[in-house]
């Protein structure tokens, strides 16, 4: 199912049924950290990325993958196989640790790196789980922010104007990003998080400052496809984004989505909606 806002919310499940999908969330969860251990390489050196992920084909957006927190990128395995067999390249941001900086240092890091390399003729899409979701939208807000005031400050205009910073651009997509295709992401945050007292998940309360300034920019929306099931244990508000491409997935749970292949088409689904052209 795919709408551009919010569903309406369908039936709660049973507390018998949430208990059994967040038992097998963590079950997932869990599986998938131990892969990380498994390998000598895991500690002190970055994780190589199968070959394979990088002999897609150019006429292809390139496709880089973004972890949530505490999650390595090979959180991210069964989605980035699936992107690269359909003809993607397909790169992971290394670096990150197990994600737990803020989202705004973390989007400039990732800039960053994109910024150091051409950016293909094809374009760049973010795939991303979670925080990385986050992390994904405010690189599309920011670089487009910084377009719109370099495209203000060579019109004459003053690029400080907030006027001069809504205008539409040339169409020209910053960084080569064409958007992003998110899944379980919490873009109007998590009342849970107040169970923890660890900040970098308190930084997904709804009241706080990146998640508030995240949800008051809605411009960029319509790049964004969000993917989620039906039940999330760790955002019960829903992934569902106003302005975006909405998706949901017959896969419940916040980490064992990723796994569905009901996900990984959906998430094929979303890479080819943002690549058409506008």
């Amino acid at each position: 199912m795919a709408d551009r806002a919010a569903s309406v919310a369908p039936p709660r499940p049973s507390a018998l049924r949430r208990g059994l999908w967040w038992a097998a969330d963590y079950l997932y969860a869990g599986r998938r950290q131990l892969t990380v251990f498994s390998f000598p390489w895991s500690i002190g050196h970055p994780r190589p990325t199968p070959g394979s992920w990088r002999e897609g084909d150019p006429a292809l957006p390139e496709v880089y993958l973004l972890p949530g927190v505490y999650e390595h990128w090979t959180f991210l395995r069964p989605l980035g196989d699936a992107v690269a067999a359909a003809g993607h390249r397909v790169q992971v941001v290394h670096g990150l640790g197990v994600n737990r900086h803020s989202v705004p240092d973390t989007a400039d890091l990732l800039e960053r790196m994109l910024a150091a390399t051409p950016a293909p003729p094809a374009g760049r899409v973010l795939v991303a789980h979670s925080k990385g979701g986050l992390i994904g939208k405010h690189v599309l807000m920011t670089s487009g922010a910084a377009v719109r005031a370099a495209a203000a400050a060579a019109s004459g205009a003053d690029p400080t104007d907030a006027a001069a910073r809504a205008a539409p651009g040339s169409g020209a997509r910053p960084l080569g990003l064409l958007g992003l295709v998110a899944v379980a992401t919490p873009f109007g945050g998590a009342r849970r998080a107040r169970i923890f007292v660890d900040p970098s998940i308190r930084a997904f309360l709804p009241e706080d400052e990146t998640i508030v300034m995240l949800g008051r920019e809605t411009s960029i929306n319509g790049r964004i496809v969000s993917v989620f099931g039906p039940y999330d244990p760790h955002i019960p508000e829903g992934s569902a984004l106003d302005g975006a491409t909405n998706i949901e997935v017959p896969a419940a749970g916040h980490f064992r989505v990723l796994g569905s292949p009901a996900t990984q088409r959906a998430v094929l689904d979303g890479i080819s909606l943002l690549s058409r052209p506008d």
